[in-house]
């Protein structure tokens, strides 16, 4: 169990205020100028030794993205785009973050932006999060206030920050198509290549980080790369933050060390699985992108994304639902189904038309009324999605489904039969071909 005093994240429920003077007696803005004084080469080197991977899902290492950024142009300013477009069913870390530890993001944005040569800092708020974007654009307004940030601030690098409000969409989420949001276009993924680094906002080097991870970089950079390694298995290194729902006694949002194994995480913070862990069916462990995991492999599993990674699953954002023996699987997967057709933005033919194909074949094997040889042809459909779209909305929508397939066929069949043991006056209806 991760001990109070390795914890980054010490306001997490908002306990305290997160104004400027409560947000410096936990440790922030503290002695600042000298981390950026020590150079950028240093601060990357640095990230790049604590083992940081991305807190948004892909789990890409961060110091590495950083040393991504080409040399400073006169000619092309540098951007840093924050990523708060946090739309993933079952994720809600983030937006504790802006409500009650905001001045720890607007620290890191500092701190990311200038060992990436950028002097200008961006971050995208999901269109819902009202509150969360009044409390960070008043700690934003203190930061300025203070002459923490802006162009003659007292940690000698010029630099200015932006909350930028969106609208609701959570294609953009994906980091192309955020940018094509803050750009004032309609928010549709960009091809790849070119790559942000290269070609991002304004057509200018850009990186986009998600919240958690810029906001752990002050943190990580006070106490040592070698201090925030210690935490978690080889290749899944620190402290995460882990939001937890679904069929527990406490639902939670917590920070813990990487690679705790899940039925510790759930013991210690949630009180345990609903009705004892005999009663555990399934979880999604990294919100509702990624495979859903039957209890028997999940139970001891580390939760980190290489352990996952080897169950067919994912960390992803680190969004933990649980569900139990009352959950209808097929039919809590069919309601993510309609989701993905939901937000697909329709840019590519195999997400347009597949997504709303895989919906209404899985609305039909939640009554039952589908034939067993569809099964296999859904899971066909969702190969020929997956990998074959612009973006990961493409993937996100196939594999909650080939998780029920791969792990819960019987339950599908099981249904069918019970529907055609019955008499019906409409006839089955069968999939296109």
């Amino acid at each position: 169990m991760l001990a109070d005093k390795d914890r980054i994240f010490t306001n997490l429920y908002g306990f305290q205020s997160p104004g400027l003077d409560a947000a410096r007696k936990r440790g922030a803005w503290d002695n600042t100028k000298t981390l950026i004084d020590a150079g950028k080469d240093w601060v990357i080197n640095e990230m790049k030794a604590s083992g940081l991977r991305g807190r948004g899902g892909a789990g890409f290492p961060t110091g590495l993205k950083w040393s991504f950024m080409p040399k400073p142009d006169p000619n092309r300013p540098s951007y840093l785009v924050v990523n708060a477009d946090e739309s993933e069913p079952g994720t809600c870390k983030d937006r504790e973050i802006m409500r009650n530890d905001p001045h720890l993001l607007i620290e890191g944005c500092l701190i990311a932006s200038f060992a990436m040569g950028a002097h200008a800092c961006y971050i995208y708020v999901r269109g819902e999060y009202i509150l969360e974007r009044e409390r960070l654009q008043a700690a934003v307004d203190e930061a300025y206030a203070a002459n923490l940030i802006g162009k003659n601030n007292v940690h000698g690098w010029p630099f200015d920050l932006y909350v930028h409000h969106g609208a609701g969409a959570y294609i953009c989420g994906e980091e192309t198509a955020l940018l094509e949001s803050l750009e004032g276009k309609k928010g549709m993924p960009r091809l790849k290549p070119p790559f942000p680094a290269n070609m991002g906002l304004y057509g200018c080097p850009t990186t986009v980080n998600n919240v958690e991870s810029i906001a752990v970089a002050p943190t990580i950079l006070r106490r040592g790369a070698a201090w925030f390694s210690s935490f978690g298995a080889k290749n899944n290194a620190g402290t995460k933050l882990f939001c937890i729902s679904g069929h527990v006694n406490k639902p939670c949002n917590v920070e813990e060390a990487m690679s705790i194994p899940f039925r510790e995480l759930i013991d210690r913070h949630c009180g345990g699985v609903r009705g004892g862990w005999d009663n555990l069916l399934a979880v999604i462990p990294g919100g509702s992108s990624v495979r859903c995991v039957p209890a028997a492999q999940i139970i001891d599993c580390p939760m980190d994304f290489d352990s996952l990674g080897k169950l067919r699953s994912g960390l992803g954002t680190a969004a933990v639902i649980v569900m139990d023996k009352s959950t209808d699987i097929i039919r809590a997967i069919a309601r993510l189904s309609y989701f993905y057709k939901h937000e697909s933005c329709g840019q590519c033919t195999p997400c347009r038309e597949g997504t709303g194909w895989m919906y209404r074949v899985m609305e039909r094997m939640v009554e039952g009324r589908a034939q067993k040889r569809e099964i296999d042809m859904l899971l066909d459909v969702s190969t020929r999605i997956e990998g074959h779209t612009i973006c990961a909305l493409g993937d996100a929508a196939a594999w909650p489904i080939q998780g029920l397939i791969t792990h819960f066929r019987g339950e599908i069949e099981k249904r069918i039969d019970q529907y055609a043991a019955n008499p019906h006056i409409d006839a089955v209806k069968v999939a296109a071909e």
